[in-house]
């Protein structure tokens, strides 16, 4: 089982973002009329996906799955600011997924005032490599459509991850107005603690 620690000594913490989910991009394939990842309806199937909430690591970096079955299960991006208990971080990294190749911009907001625009890459979900060099981190033998289960056609969740550069404490950031990427979960990697004696 994996655990995700959210201690004050754990490199990462898990943010939230079940408040802002206002999409539902996987599907039972008893359901699959209920998926609207895309305008056509298209979604990705839960059978070949963690379980609901369950706990998963990409890469090293751990993430909680969305809920799934009970709603929205992902953030459609509109502009959207995730606020985050203040700390010092190096990343934000993100389960997320886009309905074609897309770039945009995360603004990363600081408690200071400041504010810094960082580019957030999404290759596209549908079969497609990993064009900006994301990790792969669900590809699903199948897909859903409004009335069927395509097999042989598979659908793409990636981890991509986004910098926080400034040495400042972080207090939140704001999700692109770009409504092809889709958010499933995100966790935040703190800044190393220096050892004693070394600046950082």
């Amino acid at each position: 089982m994996i655990v995700i620690d959210t201690s004050a000594g754990s490199a990462y913490r898990a943010v939230d973002m079940a408040p802002y989910s206002n999409n539902v991009g996987i599907s039972a394939a008893g359901h699959t009329s209920r998926g609207a990842f895309n305008v056509w309806g298209n979604s990705f199937p839960a059978e070949h996906l963690p379980e609901s909430g369950a706990p998963v690591s990409v890469g090293g970096v751990p993430f909680r799955f969305p809920r799934v079955g009970v709603g929205d299960d992902n953030v459609r991006c509109d502009g959207q600011f995730i606020a985050v208990e203040a700390g010092r971080f190096d990343w934000l990294h993100l389960l997320t997924a886009s309905e074609r190749r897309a770039e945009d911009a995360v603004e990363m907001h600081f408690a200071d005032g400041s504010v810094d625009p960082e580019w957030l890459r999404v290759s596209d979900f549908w079969a497609a490599p990993a064009w900006f060099g994301e990790t792969t981190a669900f590809a699903t033998p199948t897909m859903h459509y409004p009335h069927h289960v395509q097999r042989g056609v598979s659908a793409m969740l990636w981890s991509q991850r986004v910098p926080v550069t400034r040495r400042a404490d972080l207090s939140g950031f704001r999700l692109p107005r770009n409504a092809a990427v889709h958010v499933f979960a995100a966790t935040l990697q703190r800044t190393a603690v220096p050892e004693a004696g070394h600046d950082q």
